[in-house]
Formats: structure tokens, C-alpha cells, sequence
């Protein structure tokens, strides 16, 4: 089933592979440049899953996960941090601020489609 998908990158690329990918697979894509941009789309629509690079300007994902986290509309849902960091610490502490899961870049199309799948239900 086709889901509302935000996507938080700084890079243009990484935002148009995960674009790509994700709107092959039939969903609707949102992109964002940081988490300050990220959140004026959290402004009660419909939105699935939020996927977040962690490093970012102004607002980075960590940051994001935390003030989207206190939206009614975005309390519960999916939110996975697409990135290359892989330190233990940095993963604990974004599962404190309710990060859902973790991909580390460079991703497998197919790994995040599945991630995607398993999440937005």
C-alpha cells in the first residue's frame, strides 16, 4: 500500500536516489533540506514515515526526531535515520529521542524498501 513519506537530507543527491527509489515503489515523497525545513511539512498532514539524515544544518535529525515527537499528528509514527554514522552511542541516543530504526548509508534500494514496508503499516 502506497504511503506519505518525508524525506530530510542536506544532500540533493542522497534525497533524489531515496525520491527515486521510494516513488518507484509507488509512494508519495515530501523532501526537506534540514529538520527546520522538515518541520513546517509537519504541520498536520498525512505523513507515513519520516526518513532523516542525522547531520544536518540549522536542525539536525536527532533534533527533528525530538521536536516531531511532540506533534500530536507525528507522535507515533515511523522515523528512521538514513545516514553513515554506525557509532553505538549515536544510535542509543536516537532511540532515546524515538528513532524508530537506523540505515547506514550507503544504502541497498531494496534494504529500504523493505524497512519501509515493515514500518508503514
Amino acid at each position: 500500500m502506497p504511503k506519505i513519506i518525508l524525506i530530510v537530507d542536506d544532500s540533493s543527491s542522497i534525497r533524489a536516489v531515496v525520491s527515486f527509489t521510494l516513488k518507484n515503489a509507488g509512494h508519495e515523497v515530501f523532501e526537506a533540506i534540514d529538520g527546520e525545513d522538515a518541520l513546517k511539512h509537519l504541520d498536520g498532514k498525512k505523513i507515513d514515515i519520516i526518513i532523516t539524515d542525522l547531520y544536518m544544518p540549522l536542525l539536525d535529525g536527532i533534533g527533528l526526531i525530538r521536536e516531531a515527537r511532540k506533534l500530536e499528528h507525528y507522535k507515533f509514527i515511523p522515523m528512521i535515520l538514513l545516514t553513515t554514522e554506525s557509532q553505538e552511542a549515536k544510535k542509543q541516543e536516537a532511540r532515546q529521542a524515538g528513532a524508530t530504526g537506523w540505515i547506514v548509508k550507503p544504502f541497498v534500494p531494496e534494504k529500504l524498501l523493505s524497512v519501509v514496508d515493515k514500518l508503514a503499516r
